[in-house]
């Protein structure tokens, strides 16, 4: 008889994992608490507009393929995915733009223009530089192993290489040996908040997601992200794994430290050989009654988000698909989420309007628009009378970074916020990256893929080891299949 697999959430990564352990001959059970699978990754649809509720971009596509090439697919010709070039148009306070192309030669005379010294083009070389080398270093290392794994010797001479000064230390302080304009700097201090964290608290290593993204490039999904999560489905279904939605789990049963299998809130019980677990690490730790998971505490979240999603009764010409407009006072914007833990006065707002590449998304002669502000997770109370006051705060900054004022043509707005997060994807405070990547330990020493308590217990997603974003999800399913599929 095939060995039984339950994977708890039907997230990018648990549907990563039950592709690639069906492969493998398990017999795979998905057990999925909402309505639809997805996790993060979702779609919200009204009056025939739709939107990503999650991700907007994706990274290495290749990562994708990987995984589609296990069913036989080709993820480049099946999800035809575009690449967005230029990747962001970014709106600075003192009223400059700079077009983020990914073509370097182009980026390189637009930065020049905008800051009026060569300076800065020497500094994005060299700070590139040193990303590559640390995604070259992840690649042999963090990418494809647990942390706690023995390293190879090819392992040792790759840390020996690594950029050690500006790596290991603090990523704003990486950033502004190699920035000298106020412009340059705001653009890749926002790094870090790609895994819901502060610039100030990170570690350089994360100079490797701006490399990632200009090798790699930004990649759209026709039809929406979720077009991936759909098609992942049918794989799935296809494979044999059991699907079980709207079954929520109340407990990991098991015989002294030896899962034998999971307890729905409706008291049905799934076998199970090994349980893998595709929610938040702290869903498992009261699953088990403490015995496995992690528990953080309130400030060891990554952040969250507020987000509106905007049905518009026209098109708005002349604007990107994706545009970011930064605040006034950046560091005092990360000083009141991080430190004061409250939403900021004068936010910096990311602005994804998918409809000027992709006119499915909303009704002919319309626009989807979204708009996504850092929040800290869980600690303000958000009323609906603060939602409001947010939404001001947002219009106020959008108007003074010269954007159009899109409530003017709204057919209706609706709104997600930090409880919201937490209610729909049983996110602790609404977190969205889980553990925060902050200092050495946040950066490395994720939860790890295997529970050092109970045998047959793994984790994936964005939680758990080598961290958040939609590349690294699926990395976690790769390691995570094999170690399970070990013989």
């Amino acid at each position: 008889m095939n060995k039984k697999v339950v994977i708890i959430g039907a997230g990018l990564g648990g549907l990563a994992t039950a592709i690639r352990l069906s492969s493998l001959g398990w017999e795979v059970t998905v057990v999925e608490q909402g309505s639809r699978p997805g996790g993060k990754l979702n779609r919200f649809s009204h009056l025939g507009y739709t939107f990503d509720t999650g991700p907007s971009l994706i990274t290495l596509p290749h990562v994708f393929d990987r995984l589609f090439n296990v069913c036989g697919s080709d993820f480049y010709k099946l999800i035809k995915p575009l690449q967005i070039d230029p990747l962001f148009e970014y709106r600075f306070d003192v009223g400059d733009r700079l077009t983020y192309s990914s073509d370097l030669p182009e980026l390189a005379r637009e930065i020049e223009r905008v800051t009026g010294s060569i300076d800065d083009v020497k500094g994005l070389y060299r700070f590139l530089k040193m990303g590559a080398k640390l995604f070259e270093l992840s690649e042999k290392t963090f990418f494809q192993s647990t942390p706690m794994s023995r390293p190879t010797f090819e392992d040792l001479k790759s840390l020996l290489s690594a950029p050690k000064l500006h790596a290991w230390g603090s990523y704003d302080k990486a950033v502004r040996r190699h920035f000298k304009s106020s412009q340059m700097r705001q653009i890749f201090q926002r790094y870090p908040t790609y895994v819901g964290a502060s610039p100030h608290r990170s570690m350089g290593t994360l100079a490797l997601i701006p490399y990632m993204e200009l090798a790699f490039g930004g990649w759209y999904v026709p039809g929406g992200l979720y077009r991936i999560v759909e098609e992942l489905v049918l794989m799935a279904t296809r494979a044999g794994v059991q699907m079980e939605m709207s079954t929520r789990v109340s407990q990991i049963q098991m015989e002294g430290k030896r899962v034998t299998g999971v307890v729905s809130t409706s008291g049905q019980f799934y076998d199970a050989d090994v349980v893998v677990s595709n929610a938040d690490p702290a869903s498992v730790f009261d699953f088990t009654d403490g015995v496995a998971g992690t528990k953080l505490k309130a400030e060891e979240h990554s952040m969250s988000g507020f987000v509106m999603l905007l049905g518009l009764d026209r098109k708005v010409e002349g604007l990107r698909h994706h545009t970011v407009c930064f605040s006034g006072d950046y560091d005092r914007e990360f000083k009141q989420i991080i430190d004061e833990q409250r939403f900021p006065d004068d936010p910096t707002v990311y602005v994804n309007i998918p409809t000027v590449t992709d006119d499915s998304m909303a009704p002919s002669g319309k626009e989807s628009v979204f708009l996504m502000a850092n929040a800290p997770a869980g600690s303000q109370v958000w009323t609906r009378e603060f939602e409001l006051e947010a939404a001001q705060r947002i219009r106020k900054r959008l108007a003074s970074s010269g954007m159009p004022d899109f409530m003017e043509h709204a057919r209706f707005v609706e709104y997600w916020n930090p409880a919201r997060f937490e209610r729909e994807y049983s996110s602790p405070r609404g977190s969205i990256y889980g553990r925060v990547a902050h200092g050495w330990g946040g950066t490395f020493l994720r939860p790890p893929l295997k529970d050092p308590q109970v045998q047959d217990l793994f984790y994936v997603g964005g939680g758990t080891h080598p961290g958040g974003g939609t590349p690294t999800v699926l990395l976690s399913a790769e390691i995570v299949s094999g170690m399970v599929g070990k013989p």
